[in-house]
């Protein structure tokens, strides 16, 4: 795993007030539709709503244990025909490491198994009973699971949200020489995410998460790109996205690990989608006709 040097320039985080750092690292603060309470309220209703329709579908296996441990479950939505060869699309949720679920982060379920993708939303071990290093592992579990249960998939397709995308990114970083088999993964969605934990070390998010300085550089994938591998990086695709209503912070840091990326020879893009904030630029993968959904398949389908 190669370790990039860090600079002044690296971290433009440091010159901010406490008080500003906070705000930056507070999401609902920077909606332009609701309040700070309001909007978190309301993403938890949309993604209730969206899971309840998705798991009134008989085509679902729900709770489905990826892993030895209480909290690695997760729930599988497919599409109506299914085929030996089917697309899996991993959606691992936000909530800071310390809250979401995946009761309700069915987001992307329709117009994904619509379209013929079986979709794998994953839950993961929460602060204060799981750590970053814990969840991370989770996360790859999770899609070593799918390759080993569904190992003539068509690819792997991880998406991640906000911490979530955080998870997601950590994947990349992984040896899997070091595993039983090697995931087909051809995809990785990251929206709204966070690439650098170390200012989150200094912020309220970090009173139950008690992570240390240690910690955060270790699972900072900004600073901790694992030089390319032709295989990998000629056949695996990366999207970045943010919403334009995401906080400064949150549109450096998808920026700054784009151009770390695509430094180190991946192949990724970047996108600012237009009228969303931290919340809604997630709930609105429900609607086929959505950007960010469109970007999704016609990566999937290319």
């Amino acid at each position: 795993m190669a370790v990039l040097q860090r600079s002044p320039r690296d971290s433009p985080w440091k010159a901010l007030s406490k008080e500003d750092l906070e705000k930056q690292y507070s999401p609902s603060r920077w909606s332009h539709r609701l309040s700070a309470e309001e909007v978190i309220k309301a993403h938890v209703r949309v993604g209730t709503e969206a899971t309840k329709e998705a798991q009134a579908s008989k085509q679902n296996l729900l709770g489905v244990a990826y892993g030895e441990g209480s909290g690695e479950k997760l729930d599988i939505y497919f599409p109506a025909k299914i085929t030996e060869e089917l697309p899996f699309f991993l959606f691992i949720h936000g909530g800071y490491w310390q809250e979401g679920s995946k009761d309700y982060s069915a987001f992307v379920v329709p117009p994904l198994t619509a379209a013929g993708v079986a979709v794998a939303v994953v839950a993961y071990d929460l602060a204060p009973k799981g750590n970053v290093d814990l969840m991370f592992s989770q996360v790859r579990r999770s899609a070593l699971f799918i390759q080993k249960q569904y190992s003539f998939n068509r690819g792997i397709y991880l998406c991640g949200h906000s911490a979530g995308a955080h998870l997601a990114s950590m994947v990349l970083l992984t040896d899997w020489a070091e595993h039983e088999v090697i995931p087909n993964i051809k995809g990785f969605f990251l929206v709204s995410g966070i690439y650098d934990l170390e200012p989150i070390v200094h912020t309220y998010v970090n009173d139950i998460l008690q992570m240390t300085l240690e910690e955060a550089q270790r699972n900072s994938p900004m600073f901790c790109q694992k030089e390319a591998q032709s295989q990998v990086t000629s056949t695996c695709e990366l999207i970045i996205a943010v919403g334009q209503h995401d906080s400064p912070e949150f549109h450096r840091q998808s920026l700054d690990y784009f151009q770390a990326l695509r430094l180190h020879g991946w192949r990724v893009s970047f996108i600012e989608i237009s009228n969303v904030d931290h919340f809604d630029i997630i709930e609105k993968l429900i609607q086929n006709e959505y950007i960010l959904t469109q970007v999704i398949l016609k990566t999937i389908f290319q």
